[in-house]
């Protein structure tokens, strides 16, 4: 049996199968539970800011790497 021959077959076969597996887990509220807390961010908060700061490698450092 060649696989090149029914490589086709092979991709829709298993993209049939992908399909009923996503359709079928969709539909369960068991995996998906809905949000019941909202999340409420203020209007008036400061952007946090982050300040990264390393000395520079010397060309002997970057060499012993």
């Amino acid at each position: 049996m060649n696989i090149a021959k029914h490589m086709e077959v092979i991709f829709l076969a298993a993209t049939v199968v992908a399909a009923a597996t996503t359709f079928a887990t969709a539909a369960d509220e068991a995996v998906v539970p809905a949000a019941k807390a909202a999340v409420v961010v203020k209007a008036d908060a400061p952007m946090p800011v982050v300040t990264v700061t390393a000395k520079r490698l010397t060309a002997a450092e970057k060499a012993a790497l």
